[in-house]
């Protein structure tokens, strides 16, 4: 017998019964918010051929993919590192046969061959939201609308967490307005983008480069640093950032669409947001927990030109991604995925324990019951122990979080079983014929008084 301890590979997670259970409510979030709003849901294969990753985002991302050639094959491909690619390739083969706007949602797993971090795996779940064929703030707003309301159900708060909201063209017009030459741009987005990871003398250092002075630096320090909240009048945040109301309509709007969302307290205007990927064309946005201790909990924005450049027919699109890792960790942080007892507390809970004293006829009774209980859907467990110590067996099914025992005894022969909340310690007779209906019953007050 091998001595060798096999590990998982470094950059991925093993999940044992609690962490998939944190992972499934997560997720049944996520789908629910999508659902609830109208999106309906997809998936797509889980490697692609290499080149529609390269086609959106150049030969350097071949480096942050897991590639492989299959044996005896020429296609090289990849395994996804994101869906959009996925999304539109898929939308322009079918675009034009589908009613507009396309409101699709996903969650899939996705690989990326980087450094791992904390915040960053190798392999993760990540949610996807687009929607595609709408241009305007309606449909920027609706997807953060989606975004926040799966948050909300996860038991955060405005307090918690703070959506920051950008628009390309506001930033390339500041950023004009401040010197910056039309070719120097892009490296001036990229630089944004990786401000708030840099000390202030190497972002005004290479800034400088770009043609900025240093009190062009400082304007942009005011206008791109200082988040504006929704509730500031549509002057007032255009002074705040230095540029007319005008070139701020876009942004404007979608503040407005917000505010009569009922989402204002949720959301700030940071021009430092611009989003590094190039495809991105108006709209853009990042989700991150109040205190900023973690990486953005989820990222998007507009992308108008990203399926006509997979061959399918020009279409305003938005979307964005929110993957498990961060959000795992801002929820753990907060308590809410189980407290103390972690995903454990987020585990099914059993309707009933089965338990045979011993009798005779309750020995044969329990796995016809056990069966219509089922059938009956209901979740039921019973023991694997040899024992009948009918205390022991009351303690497995503590353990085991169940809402109620039924304890079978001789009482079996005359159509009568015990049923023991575990929560409340009342124990009472009810007829084996109406078990099934019982335990419906205290189901649904259950979910009732939740």
């Amino acid at each position: 017998m091998s001595d060798h301890v096999f590990q998982a590979p470094k950059g991925t997670r093993d999940f044992f019964p609690p962490e998939t259970a944190a992972r499934r409510h997560i997720e049944a979030a996520w789908r629910s918010a999508s659902i609830d709003s109208g999106f309906e849901e997809i998936e797509g294969p889980t490697f692609e051929h290499l080149e529609l990753y390269t086609v959106k985002s150049g030969e350097g991302i071949v480096n942050e993919l897991f590639s492989f050639t299959r044996a005896g094959g020429e296609s090289t491909y990849a395994l996804r590192p994101e869906f959009t690619p996925t999304l539109a390739r898929m939308a322009a083969a079918r675009g034009s046969q589908l009613p507009q706007p396309i409101k699709w949602f996903t969650i899939p797993n996705m690989f990326r061959a980087e450094r791992p971090q904390r915040g960053r795996l190798r392999e993760f779940v990540q949610w996807n939201v687009d929607l595609l064929g709408a241009g305007g703030p309606e449909a920027d707003a609706e997807v953060i609308s989606v975004a926040l309301l799966s948050l909300e159900r996860l038991g955060l708060t405005a307090r918690d967490v703070q959506v920051r909201l950008s628009h390309r063209e506001a930033v390339a017009t500041l950023l004009r307005s401040l010197g910056v030459a039309p070719d120097s741009l892009p490296k001036a987005f990229e630089l944004l983008d990786r401000r708030a990871k840099m000390p202030p003398a190497e972002f005004a250092k290479r800034a400088g480069e770009l043609g900025l002075a240093a009190d062009e630096v400082a304007r942009l320090d005011a206008a791109a640093g200082r988040p504006i909240a929704l509730a500031e009048t549509p002057d007032r945040i255009a002074a705040a950032l230095s540029l007319p109301e005008g070139e701020l309509a876009s942004l404007l709007a979608l503040r407005e669409r917000l505010v009569a969302l009922g989402l204002a307290e949720w959301c700030v205007i940071d021009l430092g947001i611009v989003r590094g990927l190039a495809y991105y064309t108006g709209t853009v946005f990042e989700i991150h927990d109040a205190g900023q201790a973690e990486r953005a909990i989820a990222g998007g924005g507009r992308y108008d030109t990203l399926v006509g450049l997979f061959g399918g027919p020009a279409m305003p699109a938005c979307g964005f991604g929110m993957g498990d890792v961060v959000l795992s960790l801002v929820l753990a942080e907060k308590g809410l995925l189980g407290g103390k007892d972690g995903g454990a507390a987020l585990l099914p809970r059993p309707d009933a324990f089965l338990i045979s004293a011993g009798d005779p006829a309750a020995e044969a009774a329990l796995p016809r019951l056990v069966g219509e209980l089922r059938r009956a859907g209901l979740h039921v467990r019973h023991p694997y122990k040899a024992t009948r110590n009918v205390g022991k067996l009351l303690g497995d099914a503590a353990k085991c979080r169940a809402h109620a025992a039924v304890i079978l005894g001789a009482e079996v022969a005359e159509g009568i079983a015990a049923v023991k909340d575990l929560a409340s310690g009342e124990q009472a007779p009810v007829p084996i014929a109406e078990l099934a209906a019982t335990l419906r019953a205290r189901r649904a007050a259950r979910e009732a008084a939740r």
